[in-house]
C-alpha cells in the first residue's frame, strides 16, 4: 500500500511516482516539464486501477450494483472538488476535459447569452491562448470587443493600467491566477475586486496554481474558476469549472446528448438543472475517480508544506541559475511560483531543450502557449524548468550542469 504522510519529506514523496525511477538516455530521469503536466502517484493509479478492476459501469440511472458504486464515486469526487477549491454547493461544480473546455463553456454559454455589439471582455498580455482564443471567437460572434491589460518587464500585470481599463462596457474580465510561462502569482483577489467594482463577470484560470497554492473561489469571489486535473497530479482528461450557482443556473446547456436533460419529446426538451446540464454524455469516469485521489494525496501531503518547499526550490534555482554567464531570466516578479523561464546566449529554447534531454533533464522549450506574451517581451520563445513537491535541489544543480554542457558546445 502507498504511503500516507504524517509530515512532507520530498525523499519520501518521490517513492509514490514510479515514473521517478525511470532512466532516460541511461540517466536518472530529472522531471522539470510540471507546468505541462505532473506526474502520478501510486495512489492516483491505483484508484483508477481499481475502478476499471471493481466499479466499472456507466454512472446514474442504473439500478444495478456496479452503476451505484460508480454514481458514488463520482459524486464523491465532485464533493471533493468542492471542498478543495472552498465551493459553497456541490452543485458549482462542473466536470469537464480540462481548463480549455471549463473556458470554453463559459464563452460559449454564458458569453453568448450576455455580450453583445459594444461590450468589452477585459484579458491581460500574459494570457494562455485558452483564455485568448474562446473570447476571441465568441467576441467575433457576439460583436463584443477584447481589450488587454499591459504586463511589465518583470512579468507582471501592470494593476494601476487593469483598473484604468475596466468601464461600464466591461462585461467580463479573464485572467490567471498563475502564469504558465512566467511563474508570475497574480493579486487574482484585487484584480475581481476591481472587476466587480465596474459591474463585470470574473473568470480566473486556476490551471497553474491549484498544485501550488491554496484556492479558496469564496474568497476571491471569483465568478468561474477553471482549473485542470493533470495539472495537480491527477488524470488528463479531467477538469473542473467552478461557477457561482445564479450564473450557472442562468447559463444554457453547453451541448445536448444524454444526462443534460429532463424530459425529451421531438416538441421541445427540458433541460436537467446544473451541473448536470453541462455534462452531456457518459463522462471520463475513471479520471473523475482518479482525480479525487490526487487531490486527497495533495490535501495529506499538505499544500502549505507543498507551497513552502517549492517557494524554496524556487529561490534556490533562480539562485544558481542566475550564476551562469550568459543566461537571461524571464519573469522575475516577487510573486512567483514553480516556474523558471530563461534564455542561454544564443542557443535556441528547441536547441537547448533537446541537449538538456540527452542529460535525462525534461524541460519545456517554446512560446508555451502564450504567443501574445512572448511578443511583448520580445522573445520568439524560452525555455523554462517547473516545478513540483517531488523536485530536488539535487535535480536544480543536475540541470545547471547539463546547462554548462551545452554552453561548451555552442562556444
Amino acid at each position: 500500500m502507498a504511503a500516507v504522510h504524517s509530515a512532507f519529506s520530498v525523499a519520501t514523496v518521490r517513492k509514490d511516482f514510479p515514473i521517478l525511477r525511470r532512466r532516460v538516455r541511461g540517466k536518472d530521469l530529472v522531471y522539470l516539464d510540471n507546468a505541462a503536466t505532473t506526474q502520478k502517484p501510486r495512489q492516483v493509479i491505483d484508484a483508477i486501477v481499481s475502478y476499471y478492476e471493481r466499479d466499472n459501469a456507466n454512472i446514474h440511472r442504473g439500478v444495478h450494483t456496479l452503476s451505484m458504486m460508480a454514481t458514488d464515486l463520482y459524486d464523491a469526487s465532485r464533493e471533493a472538488c468542492r471542498r478543495f477549491l472552498g465551493a459553497e454547493r456541490f452543485e458549482e461544480i462542473v466536470f469537464v476535459r480540462g481548463c480549455t473546455e471549463a473556458i470554453n463553456l463559459v464563452a460559449a454559454t454564458w458569453g453568448r447569452a450576455n455580450l453583445k455589439p459594444g461590450d468589452e471582455i477585459l484579458l491581460t498580455a500574459m494570457e494562455h491562448h485558452s483564455n485568448i482564443v474562446p473570447w476571441q471567437i465568441v467576441a467575433k460572434a457576439t460583436g463584443a470587443r477584447i481589450v488587454v491589460a499591459p504586463v511589465s518587464d518583470a512579468g507582471e500585470i501592470e494593476v494601476e493600467e487593469f483598473a484604468k481599463l475596466l468601464t461600464p462596457r466591461t462585461k467580463l474580465a479573464a485572467f490567471a491566477h498563475v502564469s504558465n510561462a512566467l511563474g508570475t502569482i497574480n493579486p487574482v483577489k484585487e484584480l475581481a475586486r476591481m472587476a466587480h467594482g465596474a459591474g463585470a463577470k470574473v473568470l480566473v484560470d486556476g490551471a497553474q496554481a491549484v498544485p501550488h497554492l491554496r484556492v479558496d473561489v469564496r474568497d476571491i469571489d471569483a465568478d468561474f474558476y477553471a482549473m485542470s486535473g493533470h495539472k495537480v497530479y491527477g488524470p488528463t482528461g479531467v477538469g473542473v469549472l467552478y461557477g457561482k450557482t445564479e450564473l450557472l443556473r442562468a447559463m444554457p446547456p453547453y451541448q445536448g446528448g444524454g444526462d443534460m436533460i429532463h424530459l425529451v419529446s421531438f416538441e421541445g426538451t427540458q433541460y436537467a438543472e446544473h451541473p448536470s446540464k453541462f455534462e452531456a454524455g457518459t463522462p471520463n469516469i475513471a479520471g473523475v475517480v482518479g482525480l479525487k485521489a490526487a487531490l486527497e494525496y495533495v490535501n495529506r501531503v499538505g499544500l502549505d508544506q507543498i507551497a513552502a518547499h517549492e517557494h524554496e526550490l524556487t529561490e534556490y534555482a533562480m539562485g544558481v541559475l542566475g550564476e551562469i554567464p550568459g543566461i537571461r531570466l524571464i519573469g522575475t516578479s516577487a510573486r512567483k511560483c514553480g516556474v523558471i523561464s530563461f534564455l542561454l546566449g544564443a542557443i535556441h529554447p528547441h536547441d537547448l531543450g533537446t541537449i538538456l534531454d540527452t542529460e535525462g533533464v525534461a524541460i519545456r522549450a517554446g512560446h508555451h502557449c502564450a504567443q501574445p506574451l512572448m511578443d511583448r517581451l520580445g522573445i520568439p520563445a524560452t525555455a523554462r524548468a517547473s516545478f513540483a513537491l517531488y523536485n530536488t535541489k539535487e535535480e536544480v544543480e543536475v540541470l545547471v550542469r547539463a546547462l554548462y554542457k551545452a554552453k561548451e558546445l555552442f562556444e
